[in-house]
């Protein structure tokens, strides 16, 4: 067959799938494999690994390596074909999907797939673990199915990467996009015991993974007031429309504005509360403290003076007091049912 010819019945397949093309769907269009290896001797295809070729005229792109090891692993079925069957077949999942999604810092030597039934590979670059994975744990990436990012990271921690590394990537997913964290909770739970939590406890490791990267409640709360004028916004923001949210629970009363009128007095002078006293929480407090008037002032106008002070109280302690204290007393231990998750180190 002429080199003119057998590129044309080539391109049918190579256009639809990154230039590429395997030995056993050449051989599909009438293309022998002494044709194929004059055209890569003439330089008309580069040979990428053992039975996938690409077309010279077609750039090299990122991930190409991991898209022939792909089209390898079922040589005779189109790409296409592959990716509308309405059976999963060969998933891109671990390193390989962490870096597909574009999260953690891996170097993903190997190409790794999930398959549905038993599969081995001669070649040391590629592996492969068995597992009919759900619909919804399957995804679409850069042209591959590939687990969902919920899937992957589950996939990394049951692979005893470092939990650290997999923090990384568990950070690197939340500010890409929300994540699925009940599923996440789910497929972390058969994970939980040897990486020190609870049987089963899949909420506490991952909170153990959020915490290492920074990005539990704590942290964000941490980092917010550390950052003196916008936690100044978000409090007069808070307080200034308080007049305008429903008015609901009215426990702790005047004890609460009481307090919280004391931890401001303390916090405003610096000479008795020098450890906590910051520029931030001068900031903080002075906005807060211009704000509050008057949107007591506010509330006066629609409910009794006493309510008005029992509502704010019992706003303000929670949402202020409690951190603030925090800031300058210990805080007392939770009674054993009110503790939160917790995992132990398992080294």
């Amino acid at each position: 067959m002429k080199s003119r010819v057998a590129l044309q019945q080539l391109a049918e397949v190579t256009e639809s799938q990154w230039g590429m093309v395997t030995t056993a769907q050449a051989r599909a269009q009438g293309i022998d494999h002494m044709t194929l290896k004059r055209l890569n001797d003439d330089g008309h295809l580069i040979r990428l690994i053992h039975g996938v070729y690409r077309n010279a005229g077609a750039p090299s792109a990122e991930h190409e390596e991991l898209r022939a090891a792909w089209l390898a692993a079922e040589p005779r079925r189109l790409a296409l074909e592959r990716l509308h069957d309405n059976r999963p077949g060969i998933v891109v999942s671990g390193e390989s999907a962490a870096r597909l999604h574009g999260i953690g810092d891996l170097r993903a030597a190997r190409s790794e797939f999930t398959s549905p039934t038993r599969r081995q590979s001669q070649r040391l670059d590629v592996r492969y673990r068995t597992r009919d994975l759900p619909r919804e744990d399957i995804t679409v990436r850069h042209g591959l199915p590939t687990t969902t990012r919920e899937r992957t990271i589950a996939d990394l921690v049951e692979d005893r990467q470092d939990l650290s590394t997999v923090a990384d990537a568990l950070r690197d997913a939340t500010r890409q996009s929300a994540l699925d964290t009940e599923r996440l909770t789910e497929l972390l739970a058969p994970l939980a015991r040897r990486n020190g939590c609870a049987a089963g406890d899949g909420a506490a490791l991952l909170e153990k993974l959020a915490q290492s990267a920074g990005i539990d409640e704590n942290s964000w709360a941490r980092s917010i007031a550390e950052n003196g004028p916008l936690m100044a916004k978000i409090l007069s923001q808070y307080v200034t429309h308080l007049p305008q949210m429903q008015i609901t629970h009215l426990p702790q009363m005047q004890a609460a504005l009481k307090d919280f009128s004391i931890a401001v007095d303390n916090l405003l002078d610096a000479s008795k509360f020098q450890k906590v006293f910051t520029p931030a929480n001068q900031e903080l407090l002075t906005a807060a403290s211009q704000v509050l008037g008057n949107s007591l002032q506010t509330w006066k106008t629609r409910i009794s003076t006493s309510e008005t002070a029992e509502l704010l109280a019992n706003t303000i302690h929670n949402q202020l007091v409690n951190p603030m204290a925090s800031a300058s007393h210990p805080t007392p231990p939770l009674p054993e049912s009110d503790m939160p998750h917790e995992c132990e180190d398992p080294r």
